[in-house]
């Protein structure tokens, strides 16, 4: 039952661009904007503004550098209370107070985090999509580990914290 809370709240945070200052279908959209088509005729993708972008990829760096050097407190800023984490280990979904326990065990030593795509959903509220690279200790079974990374990021009584991850396992 709470997945089925979790979907529908990500389906009204992915709606919320949908609501209100709707361009009719004969207006052409202003220059430079989202909804301006490519010379191939198909419509541009959504980006965030290059402010929104360079902050959630300060934020996302904090996030991995506080979890890196087991820092539960600047890790826990960082997140809603109502986080859900939703890793590629098969274990299901994490809440924030699960994940904070989670810091502690933490084993990469090192990570590259690259290729940051930025959509605005809303006012207070982002989609942030990346790759990241781990490296573990040289006597770990797993030498290193890529992802893909999906996190939504919201703003809340004026500060950005995530609301939800998802990773893939790349091969």
């Amino acid at each position: 039952m709470p997945n089925a809370f979790v979907l529908a709240g990500i389906g009204l945070v992915l709606t919320l661009p949908l609501q209100g200052n709707q361009v009719a279908p004969s207006a052409p959209a202003p220059a430079g904007t989202a909804a301006q088509s490519n010379p191939a005729g198909t419509p541009a993708k959504p980006t965030a503004p290059p402010e929104l972008t360079n902050l959630l990829d300060k934020k996302i760096h904090e996030e991995w550098e506080a979890f890196k050097k087991k820092d539960k407190k600047a890790y826990g800023d960082l997140l809603t209370d109502d986080y859900v984490a939703v890793e590629a280990d098969r274990e299901g979904e994490r809440n924030k107070w699960h994940m904070l326990r989670e810091v502690e065990y933490s084993m990469y030593t090192d990570y590259t985090l690259s290729f940051l795509k930025v959509v605005q959903l809303g006012p207070d509220a982002a989609f942030a999509r990346y790759e990241a690279f781990f490296r573990f200790p040289p006597k770990s079974a797993v030498k290193f580990e890529k992802v893909l990374i999906g996190e939504i990021w919201v703003r809340r009584e004026g500060q950005w914290k995530a609301l939800h991850y998802q990773e893939t396992v790349v091969k």
